[in-house]
């Protein structure tokens, strides 16, 4: 499992050429199925506008696509796709909507105009850095609980959720670098009393 960049939430760039308007949409994705539905969506939305050109890149199948939307072969989806790979995003799809000012740009200009607005969705999108992260459960009494969340954050881990019940169920995160410190810290913190239970891999 390799780290990989993308972004958080949806996000947004416009950029005006010649009384057209290009409006680019950036928004995370996890399958073709989820960009063809993003894509989908953006178009409902802008049901007026000439164009939605879209591009979306996704780890599942290393699937890789793009789609001029009826604008000219080269000028559109290939300069989105180009802004996902420069700024080396995975799990993404970008759609820019055109609404036509009256005014032809020529290739060069559509290329420019395209590439302008995908830039600026990426520019104003919160990128991270997904790393793998091995996922433990804990299974503890309250009186310990207080210690515990503490100590997991303290050493670097995530905690993902909490279960009270009988006893409270801990599901967290560490990076595979800090595993081993944190393991020996929890066996020495709590006498042995307490495990933690690696239920495999994931990305956060």
């Amino acid at each position: 499992m390799e780290s990989y960049r993308t972004v958080l939430d949806l996000s947004k760039g416009e950029y005006e050429e010649k009384r057209s308007r290009f409006i680019g949409a950036l928004a995370p994705v996890k399958s073709e199925e989820e960009a063809v539905k993003f894509i989908a969506k953006i178009r409902a939305e802008n049901r007026e506008a000439r164009h939605n050109v879209h591009a979306f890149v996704v780890r599942e199948n290393g699937a890789s696509r793009f789609s001029d939307d009826g604008e000219p072969h080269g000028t559109a989806g290939k300069p989105v796709l180009d802004v996902i790979n420069g700024f080396e995003l995975k799990d993404v799809c970008l759609v820019v909507t055109r609404y036509f000012g009256g005014i032809l740009l020529g290739t060069g200009g559509l290329c420019r105009a395209y590439s302008a607005a995908a830039k600026l969705a990426a520019e104003n999108a919160q990128i991270v850095t997904m790393q793998p992260q091995k996922c433990f459960v804990t299974v503890c009494d309250y009186q310990q609980y207080n210690r515990l969340e503490p100590f997991i954050i303290k050493n670097g881990g995530n905690i993902s959720n909490v279960e009270y019940g009988e006893k409270v169920t801990v599901t967290y995160y560490f990076r595979a670098e800090l595993c081993e410190m944190y393991l020996s810290g929890l066996k020495e913190m709590f006498a042995a009393n307490l495990t933690a239970e690696c239920i495999g891999e994931d990305f956060a």
